[in-house]
């Protein structure tokens, strides 16, 4: 898939606000990265130009705004502590710094979540960043976010699933 293709997603299912909130959170750290952009700046243009707004005759869905805040804020603040966790997560062969920006822009929302929004089950962020990476990628990728997500959760927040009685 074409990187110009990566930046806009693919039409996915219908999601909460959160849902929507998570999405517009990777694209705001995907182009933060690319363009360089300030956080405060770029969350400001997805705040009054794209967050349920039209664009090209496309409706935006609304997100949780405070939700898109805390995931982009939160990613920026915690960086260097999410992003040594992904590397050793992902397979030697494979470091950080050559992941997909848009992959790395997942798995650090993601990452952040676990670490630091526990009032969200594990479970369900990762499905959530599954969904994202899913309107963004077409093959491989989804499991990466699944493996590396799991093995986070598993090693930060291992008494979900030992209540759960899962692995």
């Amino acid at each position: 898939m074409s990187d110009a293709a990566r930046r806009q997603p693919r039409d996915a299912r219908p999601a909460n606000q959160r849902g929507v909130a998570r999405l517009a959170a990777v694209q705001a750290l995907y182009q933060m990265e690319i363009g360089g952009g300030d956080a405060a700046d770029v969350v400001a243009e997805f705040e009054l130009f794209r967050l349920g707004k039209e664009i090209d005759g496309e409706q935006y869905r609304a997100a949780d705004a405070a939700w898109f805040r805390d995931l982009v804020a939160g990613v920026v603040l915690a960086q260097r502590e999410i992003d040594p966790l992904v590397h050793q997560a992902l397979t030697h062969d494979w470091p950080l710094g050559r992941v997909d920006s848009i992959l790395r822009a997942i798995l650090r929302a993601g990452v952040y979540e676990l670490l630091h929004r526990t009032d969200v089950p594990a479970k369900v962020v990762i499905t959530e960043y599954i969904d994202v990476a899913k309107a963004f990628f077409t093959e491989d990728e989804p499991r990466i976010v699944n493996g590396v997500l799991d093995r986070i959760a598993h090693e930060r927040r291992a008494a979900e699933f030992d209540a759960a009685g899962s692995a």
